[in-house]
């Protein structure tokens, strides 16, 4: 079985992705955490290494890269914004989850323990640079909803509730996902 979970920053891919690994008993695989390593590698904030990436494809080909492969073996949730684009040839089960732009804002506040106003500033920055990025890098607009098998909105429910849609969900669907390595 492969999940790939897609969104925005701050929207709850991340928690949404940890959860179905943990009861489908997959292995989680974060681009996030990916790119975060590469930051600090470089001593640079995450807005910094954003902008940073915008002039270096190579950033974004060595994560695109690696998510690849780790679809490629199956067994694996994907939490990247990509994550439905670079595992579709493997057949994944594709969810994106978003929120409203307060709650994203406040989450990525409380997350990286900066003011609202600078996480205001930091997810429009990264999220202008990154939609920037990948329309260049490979003709794509993020998050078309045709995509997806489901989309969550995390904005108008609790953390279990979106736990249990996304995991009946994928249960409901899991006799037709045909992973294909």
């Amino acid at each position: 079985m492969l999940v790939a979970v897609s969104g925005r920053h701050g929207a709850g891919k991340t928690t949404l992705a940890k959860a179905i690994a943990d009861h489908f008993n997959l292995i989680y695989v974060s681009a996030g955490v990916l790119f975060r390593e590469m930051a600090k590698k470089h001593g640079m904030s995450i807005v910094e290494f954003t902008r940073y990436a915008e002039k270096h494809p190579e950033i974004d080909r060595t994560i695109d890269e690696r998510m690849k492969q780790e679809a490629s073996k199956g067994g694996r949730v994907l939490d990247a914004q990509l994550a439905y684009f670079f595992s579709k040839k493997f057949h994944p089960f594709n969810i994106l989850v978003f929120a409203e732009v307060k709650d994203i804002v406040k989450r990525v506040s409380e997350r990286e323990g900066i003011s609202l106003k600078e996480a205001r500033k930091e997810v429009r920055t990264r999220e202008k640079n990154e939609k920037k990025r990948f329309k260049k890098l490979y003709g794509i607009e993020l998050w078309n909803p045709t995509d997806f098998h489901i989309m969550i909105n995390t904005s108008r429910i609790t953390k279990e509730k979106a736990k249990k849609i996304a995991i009946d969900s994928i249960s409901i669907f899991q006799g037709e996902l045909n992973f294909t390595p």
